[in-house]
């Protein structure tokens, strides 16, 4: 058998894995001309790092990274809306609680591939499924031919696009602005992903190894906006004045370079993943907003699983249908979850923003636990 993976991110690059390691025959082809180290922060809960075991590359994605103890939301005014303890579900589930460089966790993945599996600058433009085959023709004229194709080529997939036209991005009504920079001096907890919730938008930050601060800020606004897309990081700083420290500190100290715009945006939850002898995985099947930091860690789940389905089930055809059973009904979920949860933290309403952030409070810790374990309970 000879598998082909559209998308050389996360979620492709670990389908590679999962799938060589069984022995089958898998490439990936990637649209981006080189790699480069880019991207921001992203974190990784313990449903990801188990997926990760399973793919033999934990320890190595580990060593780049920084596993943290808590969980904590902040109003505007340094108050704790909501605090939750992420020790006690690392010791049950692994490490619940981790923050990466997606360049650096990019960087394990690539290579823990079998040399030459990763080709560049080829850029998916049809899709023709023959018989028990599929024919992929890039935008340079080559074609190749796979028993399987797995499309992992991102929320704006091009083999999406050819096989359902109606799916498409939908806005999820604010924008984001990301960046990795070197502590500028400022006192962080060093042991906590904090997430401040202001009338303003929504600031996180996290520590990264290298006295490095991981940080994104979101801000309600209309569709590919101009004026965000021009945003300095010194306007970016004085939208969120008077919210608490280092919030200002650290967007001001950002340099134009290192910071990253988009606008957020997920899909609507599909019903199929699986089209004959191709498959969705990853933010090309189930692109969720970042609220819930599941984005990678659902991608990864795909990946194990597909790998799992493939080498317990007898058929292609039967592998598949497993798949996208044990994966579609979750993945919504998510999708849905994520979306709700976005749009209550950025609530600009003061009246609904004091509603919300009492209920938060007087919401037991264990409930909250109960909704992560839910999420970290995986049938792998």
């Amino acid at each position: 058998m000879k598998v082909i993976v559209v998308g050389g991110g996360i979620g492709g690059l670990c389908a590679a894995i999962a799938l060589q390691r069984q022995g089958i025959e898998t490439i990936v082809y990637e649209a981006a001309p080189e790699l480069k180290p880019v991207g921001a922060g992203v974190g990784l809960a313990a449903n990801a790092i188990q997926g990760l075991a399973r793919l033999g590359v934990a320890n190595a994605v580990i060593a780049r990274g920084k596993e943290l103890e808590a969980l904590t939301i902040f109003d505007e005014h340094d108050h704790i809306i909501t605090d939750q303890d992420t020790r006690l579900l690392s010791r049950k589930y692994g490490i619940s609680n981790f923050v990466i460089h997606r360049a650096d966790l990019h960087d394990v993945l690539a290579q823990a591939l079998q040399p030459g599996t990763l080709h560049l600058n080829k850029r998916c433009q049809t899709i023709n499924q023959q018989s028990n085959q599929v024919q992929i023709t890039f935008t340079d004229g080559t074609q190749t031919i796979a028993d399987l194709l797995i499309a992992a080529d991102g929320i704006n997939s091009v083999i999406r696009q050819q096989l359902l036209p109606e799916s498409k991005p939908r806005y999820a009504g604010y924008t984001c602005w990301r960046g990795v920079i070197q502590n500028p001096g400022v006192t962080i907890n060093s042991m906590i992903s904090a997430e401040t919730w202001a009338p303003q938008g929504r600031v996180g930050m996290a520590p990264l190894p290298g006295n490095r601060i991981y940080w994104y800020a979101c801000i309600n606004a209309s569709e590919n906006d101009p004026r965000m897309r021009r945003m300095s990081p010194a306007q970016l700083a004085d939208h969120f004045k008077g919210v608490h420290e280092p919030v200002q500190q650290v967007l001001a100290a950002t340099k134009s370079e290192e910071l990253i715009w988009g606008d957020i945006a997920d899909l609507k939850p599909l019903k199929k993943f699986v089209y004959d002898r191709i498959v969705l995985l990853g933010d090309a099947a189930h692109a969720t907003t970042p609220n819930m930091g599941q984005g990678a860690c659902q991608a990864i789940e795909d990946a194990v699983v597909l790998g799992q389905c493939l080498q317990q089930q007898s058929t292609i055809a039967s592998a598949l249908a497993t798949y996208e059973k044990r994966r579609v009904a979750r993945t919504a979920k998510v999708v849905r979850l994520s979306r709700l949860l976005g749009w209550v933290s950025q609530w600009e309403n003061p009246l609904l923003i004091k509603a919300r952030n009492a209920i938060f409070r007087a919401t037991p810790a264990f409930v909250t636990q109960r909704q992560m374990e839910d999420l970290y309970r995986v049938d792998f």
